[in-house]
């Protein structure tokens, strides 16, 4: 089991309040949510009302299928109308990188 994830910065111009950004913010989470399957969450820039930062994760059998959706939401990001793509990280770790221990049953 493979676990990617991803930390992408946007820039949101026309947002001229934290309620602006985060109309566009829900947007863009639930979309790639329901298209890609990957959860989502806004986890910096809070208080900025022109800057997001969000957090994508997804679980996959194999590194480049985790790697290859998240890749997806990358290319999404940076093709949409209203968020300019500033930058992003992505790494994708297998479950024993993440300490993952024996599997069982409660």
């Amino acid at each position: 089991m493979f676990v990617g994830g991803l930390k992408v910065r946007l820039l949101v111009r026309e947002a001229r309040s934290l309620k602006d950004k985060r109309q566009v913010v829900r947007g863009i989470k639930d979309r790639l949510h329901n298209d890609l399957g990957v959860c989502a969450a806004e986890v910096g820039a809070l208080e900025d009302h022109r800057q997001a930062i969000l957090g994508f994760s997804t679980v996959a059998n194999e590194a480049a299928q985790a790697r290859q959706v998240l890749e997806q939401v990358v290319a999404r990001l940076r093709a949409h109308p209203v968020a300019e793509f500033c930058g992003h990280e992505l790494e994708v770790l297998s479950f024993d990188e993440l300490g993952g221990g024996e599997f069982w049953s409660a």
